[in-house]
């Protein structure tokens, strides 16, 4: 493939990454309640990836749209910088998100003591100077505060990369798949804290996801090239598909595991989450292929009314995040409470979605008033 002339990347906004990429907050959201009956909507029951993947790739695709052109019309310097602006602006939300879930599990604690055991904070309590420490430099963070620290070190590494994914996109994604395979044969990860623990989204083996989304925007009008086998590969992306939600859905129903012969087993377990094993990505670029071929960018049911609070989400997708990420340990509490009524499980799941949204339709009422920043060269935000 040549190189990819800068004005091929993709022009105006594309609502698809807007729906899916709210569709995955709401997804993240109803999953990290546990025992949520509602976490059956979600993709991570029928399949070996998950919300995570989503979240990633289109980080890597809007990265590419937001800064590529900022690239070739204002240089590099001012592209870096914003880059640099906006990894500021997602370190402070994530501290601040730290303290806030900090303080609400300290809070919640007082009833019941195990929780700060559930949520990976007792570092906090043995040395909380060293944990203050260690939360500052990403390496200590309780439960499900994971997802924010990898996007900071993968963008922060991004405006090295962005000239040449830009030009040379399958050449990166070649790159970043011999560092993918290395850091899975090698074991390599980012340290962290108390003890030996390592990060739980290795940013060294999620960038092949990220950067894969990236060469997918910087040489989005050679994708076509692909539609050459489309048949063989949309057989192939089903078949795939169909066989992943048959031992996934064994890990829950004990008849359908006996369909699984053992050897299958033996070949692909364990399906690694930290080093986001090659199954995982698989079954991702077979459901982004599927995607491809049935959502168009001018489908009509994207603009449809009902679909708004999901596009909305993903609109400002760093705040409902957030939000999120706190109401979800609000669930948790809640549902523990009534003992995990099915009726405490769909309440909180659809009260959670509700604040979202309205977060997510105040941040936009907010950004359309007249304070704004309008000056020349303003880009739309890579997500979060």
């Amino acid at each position: 493939m040549a190189a990819v002339a800068p004005a091929t990347l993709p022009t105006g906004r594309d609502i698809r990454l807007d729906l899916f990429r709210g569709l995955a907050l709401w997804f993240i959201f109803l999953d990290h309640i546990p025992t949520n009956i509602v976490s059956w909507l979600t993709v991570r029951n029928y399949g070996f990836s998950d919300a995570t993947e989503i979240f990633v790739f289109i980080s890597g695709y809007t990265a590419v749209i937001a800064y590529g052109r900022m690239l070739v019309r204002d240089g590099w310097p001012l592209a870096a910088a914003r880059i640099a602006r906006r990894v500021w602006q997602l370190y402070v939300a994530h501290i601040l998100l730290f303290v806030a879930f900090t303080a609400q599990i300290a809070w919640v604690s007082t009833a019941k003591p195990s929780l700060i055991a559930e949520m990976e904070l007792l570092g906090l309590g043995h040395d909380p100077f060293r944990a203050v420490l260690e939360a500052a430099l990403l390496k200590f963070r309780p439960v499900n505060l994971d997802v924010l620290p990898l996007y900071i070190v993968l963008l922060a590494s991004f405006p090295f990369v962005l000239p040449a994914i830009l030009r040379w996109p399958v050449a990166v994604v070649c790159v970043s798949g011999v560092l993918y395979a290395a850091t899975c044969h090698f074991v390599w990860n980012l340290p962290a804290y108390p003890g030996d623990k390592v990060w739980f989204f290795n940013p060294l083996a999620w960038q092949v996801l990220f950067y894969i989304g990236a060469a997918c925007a910087a040489a989005s009008p050679r994708l076509a090239w692909f539609d050459r086998w489309r048949r063989p590969l949309t057989v192939l992306a089903a078949l795939y598909l169909l066989s992943s939600a048959v031992i996934a859905l064994s890990w829950q129903y004990n008849p359908l595991g006996r369909l699984i012969p053992d050897w299958v087993g033996r070949q692909i377990y364990p399906i690694d989450k930290t080093n986001i094993d090659l199954l995982r990505v698989l079954h991702f670029l077979a459901v982004a292929w599927l995607v491809r071929l049935t959502v168009p960018p001018d489908a009509r049911f994207l603009r449809w009314p009902v679909l708004r609070p999901l596009r909305r989400c993903g609109e400002h997708s760093l705040q409902v995040f957030c939000l999120g990420t706190f109401l979800a340990l609000s669930g948790q509490v809640v549902v523990s409470h009534y003992e995990d009524s099915i009726v405490s499980q769909i309440g909180v799941s659809i009260a959670g979605l509700v604040i979202m949204s309205a977060a997510a339709y105040g941040a936009a009422w907010y950004k359309r008033s007249p304070v704004k920043d309008t000056k020349r060269g303003q880009a739309p935000e890579a997500i979060a």
